[in-house]
């Protein structure tokens, strides 16, 4: 069984979707938690990127 990680940033109540992170099998696994079935295999390198351009605030994103 996959062991799923969600952000302390989420809150538990209903509505509140986010990203859940899991590692299984040497894997890195990305889903949406409103779409628990749908899962992205990524690497440590793409999730780092994406965490940069979501860190980088949306200003930085409209260039």
């Amino acid at each position: 069984m996959i062991q799923w990680q969600k952000s302390t940033y989420s809150g538990g109540a209903a509505g509140n979707e986010c990203v859940e992170l899991a590692y299984t099998k040497g894997e890195l696994l990305l889903r949406e938690s409103d779409a628990p079935t749908r899962i992205l295999p990524v690497t440590a390198t793409s999730l780092a990127g994406l965490l940069r351009h979501l860190g980088a605030g949306p200003r930085s994103r409209m260039r």
